[in-house]
């Protein structure tokens, strides 16, 4: 009895155009199982964010968790501290908006980072104070450029 699979060579990958077969399976994939433009948005946001020589701020006070609560207090501002190193940010989130202030004082630029949103940018003045009339809505962090340096916050939820 003959076997033809023993007189074949065996699997060679010198004839086989792997660039050929991973393009094929792309345009499969693009057209069986499309990614929803919202999450090629989010992907290409993080991305972006990515920023090797920022330092991450510690998140060391959020009053939701740490502050005692007060009976019968209502629309009561969220105070947020922020660490890194030498550089704290105090902020304080309201329905309003955003007024925070960078200790040491100095000025500084200030981008709210949201979800799909693109980044707003505030500035700090020379005493670092600073404030937004636009509320974060969901997930947020602050990313801080003070001269040379790039300090960005934990992500929070609003």
């Amino acid at each position: 009895m003959h076997d033809e699979a023993t007189d074949e060579e065996p699997f060679d990958d010198d004839g086989f155009d792997v660039e050929l077969l991973e393009e094929e399976l792309r345009q499969a994939a693009a057209i069986l199982d499309p990614v929803p433009p919202q999450l090629r948005q989010l992907a290409v946001e993080a991305f972006a964010l990515h920023d090797l020589d920022a330092r991450i701020a510690e998140l060391t006070f959020d009053s939701v968790v740490d502050a005692i609560p007060v009976r019968g207090a209502t629309d009561v501002p969220r105070m947020l501290t922020f660490r890194a190193g030498e550089v704290t940010v105090d902020v304080e989130v309201t329905a309003q908006g955003l007024m925070g202030q960078v200790l040491p004082p100095q000025q500084a630029r200030i981008e709210v980072l949201g979800g799909p949103q693109t980044a707003m940018s505030v500035d700090a003045d020379d005493m670092g104070r600073f404030t937004s009339d636009a509320p974060p809505t969901g997930p947020f962090a602050l990313r801080l450029r003070t001269g040379g340096e790039v300090v960005v916050t934990e992500w929070l939820r609003a």
